[in-house]
Order: structure tokens, then C-alpha cells, then sequence
């Protein structure tokens, strides 16, 4: 298994030397990714730390009392206490593995979100993902509740201001992207979070593109939930976490039944596991978990704050590249933007773009990112989108503009 360099706390690191502790860059020389927001490329200690526990360590975890077993619940509640390192959370009883962010969504608005009552109202924003945006749609029609949404200003940023007045003593929820992925915008979270306390009203922020590119700290954010998925931090598909202040949790009943989250059952009555166990029916991803603790990990030794200046460094450089070149259009994003530009070209569908980017073996996604709302707004159909890793560089973005340019020449504009 290839080791990570050691790399203090802060420090920075050289991506492109980086780039050699990714197989994907080995097995497609030439490859600039540029699609990290919609899935990070796996390190080689992620890929061989899961193979290498399916080989040697794998067993079911919390059932059994031969060494395998210990040894893989020892794995994945190791696991649990990681993930509550990285966001700083005060017990792993306020971390509960999931599938991935929409799954933690659909766990609030099924379990926490079920004892709201007719009338009640739940507060969204112009700029979220569908994840975070149907669940609540679907709360609201079996419930009678009421969806008010924060608009976009035309700088692509929020209008909080519209925001204070539309929390009224009926709102119970906020649910606010801490990173857009259309446009890589830094929502004003801490505002949102004193503005929603204010009011009397929970707030869940959506982490899935803050998470791997900037410090997440649920403590100083006091938020009541934060949600991220595992494979846009470098780790498996098919895992993640909600994060969840312990009373909440406490008092949440089980969205989905089953093995491991009983505590007894009876035809007559059963009785549930304390959280996070009473969220997490059926045998777990248990291979995910372990995946999720070294990806995590090698995160952390990265550096976060390492990793957010790396980013908001390659940004900069790619907003200023981008608004050098003719015919292109740059999707606003709120003057403060991390890893994910969206942008369109005059002349040239994203689809067409994306599939002669392709060409010059380079990734980026095209299309409405799940973000029809936002689209809506912006009066697009569609945009190209790039976003970065810890392995993009300068040349990454420099081949992005000369591939434009090829587009260009290609299209006649």
C-alpha cells in the first residue's frame, strides 16, 4: 500500500506530486479531473485499506463474539469516532452512518421531521441540490406543511435580508447548502444558523461540498444537523454521516426497522437501541466505514485548511482565467466561491463542450447538477461545470482554456 507523505497540519503540499498516490492518474496518463464535486478519485491507501479488510479482517459487526467480528466492530466504530473528529462533534453518539447525505436528509425529514404539524413551515434557498430540496417536498405534502425559499440575488449569492423575514414563529427547519455545487458559493452559514436559532427554528446544513475542501467545526457552527457524503471526500461510494445534536437524536423515533437497532422485540411491543445504533437497521456498510476512516484520515494529515487554500487558490486562478476568454459566460457566484465554477459558452451546448473536452482527456460535468431551481433562476438550461481536488493544478485549468479555445475553433465562434 503506497504511504502519504507526511505532511504537517497547514502546511500545503505539492498536488502534482500527490497526483502519484491516485491510480486513476497512472492508469489514464494525461487525465485532468475536474469533476471532484460530483466524485473525488480514490488515494491508494483507500483502495487497498478496503481490499485489504474485505482479505484479512472482514466479519459482521456487533454480533459476534469470535475475534473476526470484534476485531470489524472495533473497524467501524472506529470509524464513527473519525468522522466525529473531523467535524468536531462532542460524542459519537451524534454520528450515524448513512448511505450518503440524501439518505441523512430523508432520515431527518422521516424521523425528526414527522412530529411537525399541519401549518408548520420548513425554509429552503434558491441555490439547493435536489437532495435537499424533494424529501422536504414530499414531508410537506404528507404532512400539510408550507416551503418558503430564500431567492438568489442576481450576484448569485443569497438574499439574507429576505431571509430574516421570511423566519416566522410557524418555521421549524432551515435547510441551507454550506457550499453551492452549482457555483462552489460559501453560504453565510453562522448567520443562518443565529438567524434560524433566533427564531425558535432548527437548522440542517448541507456539507456535502464543504466537507472535502474546507475545516467543518458543528460545534462553533451550532448547527442542529450537517450532512456529507463519504465519496466526494476520497472515500467509498455508498457511505456517509449525519451528524445530529444528541437531544435530537435522543428523541428521534427509527425511520427504517430491522436488525441491530432493537433492543427487544416481541410480537406484542419492541424496543429500541439508544442513537445512533436505533438509525441504523440491517447489516451497515461496514467495508464503507472503514474506507470513510482512512479517507478522512488522509484528509486530515493533508491538512484541512491546507486543502481549503489549495482550492480557494486554484479558484481564483480559474475565475480570472475563465474571464480572460472570449465567449465565455461565468455563472455568478456570489463573490465568495470554493472548488466548483459553472460557466457556459456562447455558441457551444455544455453536453457538445463536455464531449470535446473529453477528447482532450479532460472531465467536467455538463447539465442542470441537480439543481433545476437554480437553473430556473439563472435562465439556463444547462452549464459546464469544473470543480477541483486535492491533485488539480495551474496546468489542469491552463488545459480547460486551451481545450475551450480548441471548442471554439471547432464551433466556428
Amino acid at each position: 500500500m503506497t504511504a502519504l507523505r507526511a505532511v504537517p497540519l497547514g502546511a500545503g503540499f505539492d498536488p502534482l506530486a500527490l497526483k502519484a498516490d491516485f491510480p486513476v492518474f497512472a492508469r489514464h496518463p494525461g487525465l485532468v479531473y475536474l469533476d471532484t464535486a460530483a466524485s473525488a478519485q480514490k488515494p491508494e491507501e483507500v483502495i487497498e485499506g478496503i481490499a485489504e479488510f474485505y482479505r484479512a479482517e472482514y466479519a459482521n459487526v456487533h454480533r459476534g463474539a469470535y475475534a473476526l467480528s470484534v476485531r470489524a466492530t472495533e473497524r467501524y466504530e472506529q470509524a464513527r469516532e473519525t468522522v466525529r473528529r473531523f467535524l468536531n462533534a462532542a460524542s459519537v453518539e451524534e454520528i450515524v452512518f448513512v448511505r450518503g447525505a440524501t439518505e441523512a436528509i430523508n432520515l431527518v425529514a422521516n424521523s425528526w421531521g414527522m412530529g411537525l404539524k399541519p401549518g408548520d413551515e420548513i425554509l429552503l434557498t434558491g441555490l439547493e441540490h435536489h437532495a435537499n430540496i424533494v424529501p422536504w417536498q414530499m414531508l410537506r405534502d404528507r404532512l400539510g406543511l408550507t416551503l418558503s425559499v430564500v431567492p438568489v440575488t442576481d450576484d448569485g449569492g443569497l438574499d439574507m435580508a429576505e431571509f430574516a423575514r421570511l423566519l416566522t414563529p410557524r418555521t421549524k427547519l432551515v435547510a441551507l447548502t454550506h457550499v453551492a455545487n452549482v457555483t462552489g458559493h460559501v453560504t453565510p452559514v453562522a448567520e443562518a444558523v443565529r438567524l434560524a436559532h433566533a427564531a425558535g427554528a432548527r437548522i440542517l446544513l448541507d456539507g456535502c461540498q464543504a466537507a472535502p475542501r474546507l475545516p467543518v467545526d458543528v460545534r462553533a457552527l451550532d448547527c442542529d444537523f450537517y450532512v456529507f457524503s463519504g465519496h466526494k471526500c476520497y472515500g467509498p461510494t455508498g457511505i456517509g454521516a449525519l451528524y445530529g445534536k444528541r437531544e435530537l437524536l435522543a428523541a428521534m423515533p427509527p425511520w427504517q426497522g430491522g436488525g441491530d437497532m432493537i433492543r427487544t422485540v416481541r410480537f406484542e411491543e419492541t424496543t429500541y437501541q439508544d442513537a445512533p445504533l436505533r438509525f441504523e437497521a440491517g447489516t451497515p456498510d461496514i467495508a464503507g466505514a472503514v474506507g470513510l476512516d482512512i479517507a478522512l484520515r488522509f484528509m486530515m494529515r493533508l491538512g484541512l485548511e491546507a486543502i481549503e487554500a489549495h482550492e480557494q487558490e486554484l479558484t481564483d486562478y480559474a475565475l480570472a482565467a475563465l474571464s480572460d476568454q472570449p465567449g465565455v459566460r461565468l455563472v455568478p457566484g456570489g463573490g465568495n466561491q470554493l472548488g466548483a465554477i459553472s460557466f457556459t459558452v456562447e455558441g457551444i451546448h455544455p453536453h457538445d463542450l463536455a464531449t470535446i473536452f473529453d477528447q482532450h482527456h479532460i472531465a467536467i460535468r455538463a447539465g442542470h447538477h441537480c439543481a433545476q431551481p437554480l437553473m430556473d433562476r439563472l435562465g439556463l438550461a444547462a452549464t459546464a461545470r469544473l470543480s477541483f481536488g486535492v491533485y488539480n493544478t495551474h496546468e489542469d485549468v491552463d488545459a480547460l482554456i486551451a481545450a475551450i479555445g480548441a471548442a471554439q475553433r471547432l464551433f466556428g465562434v
